[in-house]
């Protein structure tokens, strides 16, 4: 099996059966967003403790990409400081601009799988939706 299946099966698994799929009890930040090009939407919920992400959950319908993405991101951020998730987020988004070191980074656990959304540029604001979520979540 080549890399690109394997990254391929790791971005099925997440699309279809996240942990981080659903709705939190009083969460902390609600955070609705879409993607107005291709219609991909997320809403994102957190509950935050000390300054870290203590739970996460999201919902919302879109293509493969965006809820695979936002299932990679819940389960990178849980347990991150802001300055933490602030690093991650700047290394995917490096990722999906084609940053090759970037996309070799072990701290982005499954979402190297996404590395390839590099060279789709209509598909990398699909990538990004959840993460924009969060980053509007964590100004709020």
């Amino acid at each position: 099996m080549d890399l690109s299946s394997v990254y391929q099966e790791i971005i099925l698994k997440h699309y279809r059966g996240s942990r981080f799929r659903g709705e939190l009890e009083d969460p902390d930040v609600v955070v609705p967003l879409n993607n107005p090009t291709c219609g991909d939407d997320i809403v994102l919920q957190m509950k935050l403790e000390g300054g870290r992400v203590a739970e996460i959950r999201f919902s919302g319908n879109g293509c493969a990409i965006s809820q695979a993405s936002a299932s990679m991101m819940s389960e990178q951020v849980v347990g991150k400081s802001l300055e933490e998730m602030q690093a991650l987020a700047a290394r995917f988004r490096a990722m999906l601009h084609g940053d090759e070191a970037a996309a070799r980074a072990p701290e982005l656990g499954d979402l190297r799988a996404l590395a390839g959304v590099a060279r789709l540029p209509r598909r990398v604001k699909c990538a990004l939706l959840a993460w924009e979520a969060l980053e509007a979540g964590l100004r709020a």
